[in-house]
């Protein structure tokens, strides 16, 4: 039996679909847009999608719990944007962590109202959250696909917009949070050859 399938029981597919359905929706909202094949698509509903391809492709046997967290990793992120905190490290984290809370918290509303059990809608918080990464299989895989995420559609505007040395300090950083398995599937990305480049720098 998979891991889908075991971790709390026999899934329900039609509550897995309400509940992914009900995430999309929230993040239909999202007034920020994103062309994607010359179509305007709200920002956070496109990165949803993104998450769960890639969790799909790394971990083909996710559990239903991480796959729902995974779909709702930045529910409704533009509600609390990064302007409401100080600049600074102490700001960024600041604004981090309540990040963290509200995903997962709007996350078990919805949850709970489709049907899901408190241990259920505690699991995919605890994973919303990262708590225990690197310990946690399933948390891990998540920061996995965040970091992968990032690397194929996020990287190249964020390093038009920074010089080398931050680039270099940036994946670092998010190497180290990484995987192995995650990593190889980081480093077999087709990036430009001048993205690429940086990334091979950064990690050797």
């Amino acid at each position: 039996m998979s891991s889908a399938m075991s971790e709390y029981g026999h899934s329900e597919r039609g509550r897995f679909s309400e509940a992914v359905s009900r995430f999309d929706r929230a993040n239909a909202e999202d007034p920020n847009v994103e062309f994607v094949a010359g179509v305007s698509e709200a920002k956070e509903l496109v990165y949803a999608r993104r998450m769960s391809a890639w969790l799909a492709k790394l971990v083909p046997d996710a559990s239903e719990p991480l796959r729902l967290a995974a779909r709702c990793q930045h529910i409704r992120r533009w509600t609390i944007p990064r302007s409401q905190y100080q600049a600074g490290r102490d700001g960024y984290r600041a604004w981090r962590a309540c990040l963290k809370n509200f995903h997962a918290e709007t996350a078990g509303e919805i949850l709970r109202d489709v049907g899901y059990d408190d241990p259920t809608i505690s699991r995919v918080q605890a994973i919303v959250r990262k708590e225990r990464l690197k310990a946690d299989p399933a948390v891990q895989a998540l920061e996995d696909v965040i970091c992968l995420v990032f690397l194929e559609y996020y990287f190249e505007d964020f390093a038009a917009k920074h010089d080398k040395e931050k680039l270099l300090d940036i994946l670092q950083k998010t190497w180290r949070k990484m995987s192995d398995h995650g990593r190889t599937a980081a480093l077999a990305l087709e990036l430009k050859p001048e993205l690429h480049a940086i990334v091979v720098s950064a990690v050797s």
